[in-house]
């Protein structure tokens, strides 16, 4: 019997490409797995073999996030398989998988975030004098664009992949708002300051056009050197190229939300800014808070 894999990938064609691409590797290697035990089918699985598989990826000291996101994986695709009719009852109800170690993300400080941000135009070159600076000559198109990528991203909190599937049309710059598509295919808006929507300006100003080729899509609001639409991977590239630093483009995500939080927002309006579906997920960065707040203490009080 078809596992029905490529079936399934498209039934959560809505979730984000890098959810769909997990979801799918994880099925397929469970499905490489059960073949070579002799289950052919999902039909042939039962609970004892989930659990089975889940405790040979722990024998093969597969890290506890990657089996937890594997038994999500598989109740997603035994729920599908139930709903379709490929099998009676569904093996994966209840399944759970060791909860991963928690770990607080990275947030940049205000040091590090200035020296990312400066932009191209305003930060010259370490051990620049000034007085070269007709040959340094304008950004680049390339500047430009990292400008306006790294300031959305830190002014706004958005996830690397709703910045990546961001369209000019999304924009509201007049009103300091950006209309983003999130996990699920959510709409929310937004907020951006003046000097992220001043970076935006100048990338639309020309130099995005000048990036764009005769196949690109023409409503994409970034590109990248081949002209195609930004992806995940670019946006990895800008950070390797503008941070002293090793730094991941979601620690900007952490940071906006972090630095909110220190500064007194609320933590229901933080959820909302992020598109968090619970408030237990924006909670994280009030313990990211709080550690900031104890490092301070420990380091100034003198009693501490």
């Amino acid at each position: 019997m078809d596992w029905e894999i490529e079936a399934y990938c498209r039934s959560v064609a809505s979730l984000s490409p890098e959810t769909v691409r997990a979801y799918a590797s994880d099925v397929e290697r469970f499905a490489g797995w059960a073949e070579r035990g002799g289950t052919t089918g999902p039909s042939g699985v039962n609970r004892i073999l989930l659990r089975r598989y889940l405790a040979f990826l722990a024998t093969r000291r597969y890290a506890k996030a990657t089996i937890s996101r594997t038994a999500a994986s598989l109740r997603s695709y035994f729920g599908w398989c139930t709903r379709r009719g490929l099998i009676a009852a569904d093996p994966s109800v209840r399944l759970t998988a060791p909860s991963p170690d928690s770990r607080l993300p990275r947030v940049l400080g205000h040091a590090e975030l200035d020296q990312l941000l400066d932009s191209a135009s305003a930060a010259p070159p370490p051990g620049h004098t000034g007085a070269d600076d007709k040959a340094a000559g304008p950004p680049s198109a390339r500047d430009l664009r990292d400008d306006a990528v790294l300031e959305l991203l830190y002014g706004s909190g958005m996830r690397v992949a709703e910045l990546c599937g961001l369209d000019v049309a999304d924009l509201d710059l007049g009103r300091g708002v950006v209309t983003v598509t999130g996990k699920g295919s959510k709409q929310r808006q937004v907020l951006v300051h003046d000097r992220c929507v001043a970076a935006v300006r100048s990338w639309l100003a020309g130099p995005r056009m000048s990036m764009a080729g005769p196949g690109s899509d023409s409503g994409a609001l970034f590109y990248n050197s081949r002209g195609n639409r930004l992806g995940a991977r670019d946006v990895r590239r800008v950070l390797d190229r503008r941070s002293p630093v090793p730094t991941h483009p979601h620690a900007l995500r952490h940071s906006f939300a972090t630095h909110l939080l220190d500064g007194g927002a609320d933590l229901r309006v933080v959820q909302e800014l992020l598109g968090h579906a619970s408030l237990q997920t924006t909670q994280v960065y009030t313990h990211v808070s709080k550690e900031r707040l104890l490092s301070v203490y420990s380091g100034t009080h003198p009693r501490a």
